[in-house]
């Protein structure tokens, strides 16, 4: 099984207390961080209740997405 990657992309603020609960219960904090799962139906049921909250894709994809977009972010703050 391939592990999964979650990524909080929107802030906590104004959010109901079962939704803060679920996102801590994923180890999300702070906006931006993110935490690796094996997906289980658990994991799943938890994603599905945040999904408009999360961003979630696999870790290997995940890993190369980022440090394509790193390497954008540096081009661009040179010029």
């Amino acid at each position: 099984m391939s592990m999964i990657k979650v990524t909080l992309k929107k802030g906590m603020i104004g959010r109901t207390e079962t939704q803060k609960k679920i996102v801590k219960a994923l180890g999300l904090r702070k906006f931006g961080t993110s935490a690796v799962h094996n997906p289980s139906p658990t994991i799943n049921g938890m994603l599905d209740k945040v999904a408009h909250l999360v961003e979630v894709c696999e870790a290997k994809d995940c890993d190369l997405k980022d440090k394509k977009e790193s390497k954008k972010k540096v081009t661009a703050k040179a010029k």
